[in-house]
């Protein structure tokens, strides 16, 4: 009996070293601006503007000093070649299927959320303009990082005193921006928020964790709902800047949640009272959510409406991790190896929750 258990204990041990040295490789463990573009899209009669931040990695070959910056002088010496690239990859069409004359120019109205991100991202204005007014505007915007599914553009668009915000994915391109629908800007966030949580790695560890120890159908229902309704709140008050935390701080805190709640499956004897501590902790994970809708300026007239749909798309995201984990963790009661195995994964995620907390707190590994 002794053997078997010490046996357990070091394969909880080697499970933690090799969680550790995963999460070592050089793939980021939460969003951030690198594959991250946001435009300003104003639309005019015969004339629109896009002011455009991106990664300047889109166009390292007017980088000339490397310095992560396109300057005024690179844009003018590379004028041409740019002008073609974006005419390529952001095409504006009209209601005769004809595509605007595009200019370039330099901007220095880098959004505030970015400013600590100078090195890494290019502000533009680009000029599209037409012969006579444009009474349907199409745009298909394809400028993103090749072979990066998490790259999108967040955009703003202001048409006549309306503004829309849209999302824009290597899979979800084209728009309307005239003629546009409400409906397209609820699927864009809808969208949005499913990407984010499926591919936001902590919420989902955060979320398997919780689902570790088991409990029945009652138990799923309370703590999807107190996450919801957790993260629904600090989200919506984010956004808002009714509340605003240091980025660092909730993402630091964020691995945190992660790290206790798998720690706590080594002791935990039942699930009972554990949806409180959901509760808690998805207030956090709630602030962690808003941070993509802040990089853009979500207009009042809309705020409801892109706030619920992101929502929405966040729930449709964690049912189907909850139902996975559920499913699985159930299939696996009363094998004889499934002590062992909760174990195994438990250790795995304390141990990529550390890195990320000691990554995020103090800039190490990165």
């Amino acid at each position: 009996m002794k053997i078997k258990l010490r046996s357990r204990y070091w394969l909880c041990i080697f499970s933690f070293i090799g969680a550790f040295l995963i999460s070592l490789s050089p793939a980021p463990s939460y969003a951030h601006w690198a594959d991250l573009s946001v435009a300003e899209i104003t639309v005019e009669k015969a004339q629109t503007e896009i002011i455009l931040t991106f990664p300047t990695v889109l166009v390292i070959s007017a980088d000339d000093n490397q310095n992560g910056q396109i300057s005024t002088n690179e844009i003018a010496n590379h004028k041409i070649a740019l002008e073609k690239l974006l005419s390529s990859r952001i095409r504006l069409v009209n209601q005769k299927e004809q595509e605007g004359e595009i200019s370039i120019a330099p901007s220095n109205n880098l959004p505030s959320n970015i400013q600590s991100n100078d090195k890494t991202h290019t502000t533009l204005e680009l000029n599209y303009t037409w012969s006579e007014p444009v009474d349907g505007l199409k745009i298909d915007y394809n400028f993103f990082l090749p072979n990066v599914p998490t790259a999108h553009c967040l955009a703003t668009v202001i048409q006549e005193g309306r503004t829309q915000n849209l999302v824009f994915t290597p899979e979800k391109r084209e728009f309307s921006l005239t003629n546009s629908s409400l409906w397209q800007q609820v699927v864009s966030f809808v969208l949005l928020g499913i990407e984010h949580i499926l591919t936001g790695y902590d919420h989902v560890l955060f979320l398997i964790s919780l689902l570790m120890l088991g409990g029945g159908f009652s138990y799923l229902l309370k703590v999807v709902t107190a996450f919801t309704i957790a993260h629904s709140v600090t989200l919506s008050l984010a956004v808002l800047n009714i509340v605003s935390l240091p980025v660092i701080f909730v993402e630091s805190a964020i691995a945190l949640t992660i790290v206790y709640v798998a720690l706590e499956n080594f002791w935990r004897k039942n699930t009972r009272g554990r949806w409180l501590l959901t509760f808690v902790f998805g207030l956090i994970h709630g602030m962690g959510f808003a941070g993509v809708l802040r990089e853009i300026n979500i207009s009042q007239s809309n705020l409801f409406v892109s706030l619920a749909s992101f929502n929405i798309g966040v729930e449709i995201g964690q049912i189907f991790i909850v139902s996975i984990a559920f499913l699985a963790f159930r299939a696996l009661r009363k094998q004889p190896w499934e002590l062992t195995f909760r174990r195994l994964v438990s250790a795995g995620v304390v141990a990529i929750g550390l890195f990320w907390f000691v990554q995020r707190a103090f800039g190490l590994f990165g």
